[in-house]
């Protein structure tokens, strides 16, 4: 269980600093997970507006539920990269930090001097961390990318929905897995210099993340020259393992994994231990072939009862199953609660929000969880500690510099 939130010098990673010109999901997601763990992430922003994701909506006391997801634990200071003044700010900072994380549009790094190579010109130490679209090199470098778009070029989309109509997946996955490994990935190399003297620099791109996570699908594909179908909240290559309607008109969702489940399913909850035997269902493969007979049989079985009576046998024989929950019961979940998973974190405004515990529990140690930050709201105090002096601020801030 998640203990309450400690000091950030208590943490992982206190002492080190990110410094991240970021927007959208895939880099903030990776530099908030940073944070967490106790670095210093120092966001550089826009003085017109800042992250778009900010403006993505304005569910959440007036921000946006995306931004407060990710931005937590950071400090915004705000910088005209355009102008002279603010790029010697940017390379002031960049010179204390460790680490620099930036998903620019193509290109736009480089053209900025920002790019792995001219970085480690001038700042031997500073480990520069890129996440794009399609990569840094290839043919598709220059192309922009954004999570739908790659989850349709990866192929996700066309395994997802039902037979009848193809979907996204409900939330931004391709973002969230490059954020991940952009994550991953610079703790590496942080252990890499930190063990070896070493600096890495480190790439992740949007397309070859969730590449990644298309494997089985693509082996599954490569080897039967057919890939799985599209077939709802059924399993395309286990069976059973799927959603059922209760009596009540509720949803229940088991899967059976091995023959010793299935045997037990047959015996204990379908009343007939003779189906064992039957080659239709022997094996996985066969019930996978035979899977609108293996439905039909729980199907007229779980329409008798209650959902709550279903999970509750189902529970007792051990075969997994879940309710099929809408995210307000999601919220409510008693695992949430009970294992005591959220904190309070404040957002622009004053407000507070739930928020979850990240959910890698590290033993003696809890993640720092402090405010969402206001556009620009730390810049006069980081340019003071980078020895500005406040004449010099108010004249940055009166030509837009910052």
């Amino acid at each position: 269980m998640a203990e309450k939130a400690a000091p950030a010098d208590d943490l992982p990673l206190s002492g080190i600093t990110v410094v991240s010109i970021e927007q959208a999901v895939a880099a903030p997601f990776a530099t908030r997970q940073l944070a967490d763990l106790g670095a210093r992430v120092i966001k550089v922003e826009r003085p017109d507006g800042g992250d778009f994701a900010r403006r993505y909506d304005t569910t959440v006391h007036g921000q946006s539920s995306y931004f407060v997801w990710l931005n937590r634990s950071k400090e915004s200071v705000t910088l005209d990269l355009k102008s002279e003044e603010g790029r010697q700010v940017l390379e002031e900072l960049l010179a204390r930090a460790d680490v620099f994380v930036q998903n620019l549009a193509p290109g736009a790094a480089a053209r900025m001097g920002l790019g792995a190579e001219d970085l480690a010109e001038r700042f031997p130490s500073l480990i520069p961390c890129s996440v794009t679209g399609y990569g840094s090199s290839g043919p598709w470098a220059d192309r922009k990318a954004y999570d739908l778009l790659v989850q349709c070029q990866t192929g996700l989309v066309s395994l997802t929905g039902s037979a009848q109509e193809a979907a996204r997946v409900g939330v931004s996955v391709a973002d969230i897995a490059a954020g991940m490994y952009a994550y991953s990935g610079i703790l590496t190399a942080l252990f890499t210099r930190a063990t070896r003297g070493s600096v890495r620099a480190v790439e992740v791109s949007l397309f070859e993340a969730l590449a990644e996570w298309m494997g089985q699908p693509a082996y599954y594909t490569a080897y039967t020259g057919t890939q799985p179908p599209r077939i709802g909240t059924r399993h395309a290559t286990i069976a059973p393992y799927g959603t059922y309607t209760a009596a009540d008109g509720k949803d229940v969702l088991l899967s059976v994994q091995n023959e010793r489940e299935w045997a037990v399913l047959c015996e204990r909850f379908l009343g007939a231990p003779g189906l064992t035997g039957d080659p239709r269902f022997a094996t996985g493969s066969a019930r996978v072939s035979h899977r609108d007979e293996v439905d039909a049989l729980l199907a007229e079985r779980i329409a008798v009862s209650d959902s709550a009576e279903v999970m509750k046998l189902l529970d007792t024989i051990g075969i997994a199953n879940a309710a099929v929950n809408d995210v307000k019961q999601f919220l409510e979940h008693p695992v949430l609660t009970g294992r005591d998973r959220w904190r309070d974190v404040l957002v622009p405004g004053g407000e507070t929000v739930a928020a979850l515990v990240p959910p890698v529990d590290l033993a003696g140690t809890a993640p720092r969880m402090d405010a969402v930050p206001a556009l620009g709201e730390h810049t006069g105090r980081i340019l003071a500690q980078l020895g500005y002096s406040p004449a010099r601020i108010d004249a940055l801030r009166a030509g837009g510099a910052i």
